[in-house]
């Protein structure tokens, strides 16, 4: 018998053939490039399109209920990490509690990215496209917290290492960043 029929044969049921095995960059790369399509669509849409008034206002709204969706879910989840850094929870408890904040942040940006689309950003405006790129940064941020959040889980209680924790605190500092920096845009675009 062959080595690999000894393992085709310890392979349990439901078990993915090594055929069937994709790297593990290969799930997060996918999404990246999903999320920047999306940016890069949504773009594409503000440039060839142009929302009528009530568009418009249908579009301010969703916009304004997506930002306080996700930025809201995200600050629940660094509020959690505040609460890990002092002492109030364990880690595994904020990586329980954040693991369904993930659909509510992911729901309000899509929402922020597809209705800004219909509000006539202007897209000569330097600030808007720092805005733009810090929505950007904010999706692929948030791929990559994805990936972090797995890793925690699959600690099971376990300490982290350091490197797991420099990232978790890189992964929040760009997160909140990001955010305030394109809310602070919107507002100051928002008064011309």
């Amino acid at each position: 018998m062959s080595t690999a029929d000894a393992a085709a044969i310890r392979r349990r049921p439901g078990q993915p053939s090594d055929l069937l095995r994709v790297p593990r960059w290969c799930a997060p790369a996918m999404a990246s490039l999903a999320v920047s399509a999306g940016w890069g669509a949504s773009i594409w849409v503000a440039l060839h399109l142009r929302a009528d008034a009530a568009l418009h206002t249908v579009a301010l709204f969703v916009h304004l209920a997506s930002l306080v969706i996700g930025f809201g879910a995200v600050l629940v989840i660094d509020y959690y990490g505040v609460l890990w850094l002092s002492g109030r929870k364990s880690l595994r408890d904020v990586v329980e509690y954040a693991a369904p904040l993930h659909l509510p942040v992911w729901a309000g940006l899509a929402g922020l990215i597809a209705s800004g689309a219909f509000l006539h950003p202007d897209l000569s405006s330097p600030l808007t496209c720092v805005k733009l790129g810090l929505v950007l940064l904010l999706a692929l941020n948030g791929v990559q917290a994805g990936v972090l959040h797995r890793r925690l889980a699959a600690l099971d209680g376990r300490p982290a290492t350091r490197a797991l924790l420099m990232r978790g605190a890189a992964t929040a500092t760009v997160s909140q960043a990001a955010w305030w920096g394109a809310v602070a845009i919107g507002f100051l675009n928002s008064r011309r």
